[in-house]
């Protein structure tokens, strides 16, 4: 029984090159009981390695949350299966509008205590009782409703590349601390407003929505799955777009195109630009925007300490990377003194 990838990463790479495969880059989530979590990932893990799927995905006792890529030959098969499982029979599948075949190079599938780190107390509030899902449509209305307070339910280094016209866009690292903004939001503006979320792929604004009916708010709104659907019944309605910029996505590609205004700028000369990149010492690894002329000058790096780094020869890199643990922990996305135009 196989519950392992054989291949790494780059040898994955290599073999779709060599084949030009084309593959779809997705993402679902469902909130259901799962009394085995355990049991299920080693299914999912056995059922969708026989398909070719690769992606990271998360279960939890409270139901699962993917983001994957499949074959484009394998994709009605894989919607099959899909819906062979009974708490996801007719589950939306969110499909990415730019195609790139290395989206993901492993599947990944991790049983976590929740499928969102939320930091909230779900025994205190119903999450089933959610807010009124909108589809593109109606949610360009309700955006241009007076009365309507929008919010951007994404973290700082998500909105700082594209946003909706007129969100609010929190200067926050993690989802809990969304939600604390949305407590000061209310306090500011009171509960009789129409209070509009989105994010991604609408899994935040589950929880966000249900936050939101629990505090009394009866106005409650969420784009139906996320900034991702929105783009594509923009584009198969010929509707207005109401978003600027690229949209954060979290795969290798980093981000998707959604209109041509470039709304922010290079973290290390201030240029506009909006190309996500990671530091290319792995050491730091810092998530960061980074222009083609500065990626030249730094040798893909977010510093001069780390392009000094990234120089020595592989044996010494690794011994200088003991005893720090996971990078992630260390620093922050987006977030340095290394850089200029963002900084803590």
């Amino acid at each position: 029984m196989q519950l392992y990838n054989k291949l790494s990463a780059i040898e994955r790479a290599r073999i779709i090159d060599e084949n030009s495969q084309e593959r779809l880059t997705l993402s679902f989530y469902k909130y259901f009981k799962l009394g085995n979590p355990s049991l299920f990932r080693d299914h999912l893990f056995i059922l969708w390695s026989d398909l070719d799927v690769l992606g990271r995905i998360y279960v939890a006792k409270e139901g699962i949350n993917a983001q994957l890529s499949v074959p484009k030959e394998n994709y009605k098969k894989f919607k099959i299966s899909v819906n062979e499982i009974t708490p996801l029979k007719d589950i939306r599948l969110n499909i990415a509008h730019e195609n790139f075949s290395k989206s993901f190079l492993k599947l990944t599938i991790k049983i976590r205590d929740k499928i969102v780190n939320d930091g909230l107390d779900d025994s205190t509030f119903d999450v089933t009782r959610i807010g009124e899902h909108l589809d593109a449509k109606r949610f360009n209305e309700m955006l241009n409703n007076k009365n309507t307070i929008c919010i951007d339910m994404r973290n700082h280094y998500e909105s700082e590349i594209g946003f909706f016209k007129g969100a609010i866009k929190p200067d926050v690292d993690t989802f809990r601390e969304s939600l604390q903004i949305i407590d000061k939001e209310l306090d500011k503006n009171g509960k009789d407003r129409n209070y509009l979320m989105y994010c991604t792929g609408g899994i935040r604004c589950e929880k966000a929505s249900a936050y939101l009916k629990y505090k009394g708010i009866q106005n409650v709104f969420q784009l139906a799955g996320g900034i991702i659907e929105y783009i594509r019944q923009v584009k198969d309605q010929n509707l207005e777009n109401n978003f600027l910029g690229k949209n954060f996505v979290f795969d290798e590609r980093l981000g998707e195109r959604v209109s041509d205004k470039i709304v922010s700028n290079c973290h290390q000369c201030g240029a506009p630009c909006d190309t996500h990149v990671n530091c290319a010492n792995e050491s730091c690894h810092l998530l960061f925007i980074q222009c083609d002329d500065c990626k030249k000058q730094m040798n893909n790096c977010c510093s001069d300490e780390c392009k000094k780094i990234n120089a020595l020869p592989y044996d010494e890199q690794k011994s200088l990377r003991k005893g720090k643990g996971n990078s992630n922990k260390i620093f922050k996305k987006g977030r340095s003194t290394k850089l200029k135009y963002k900084i803590d």
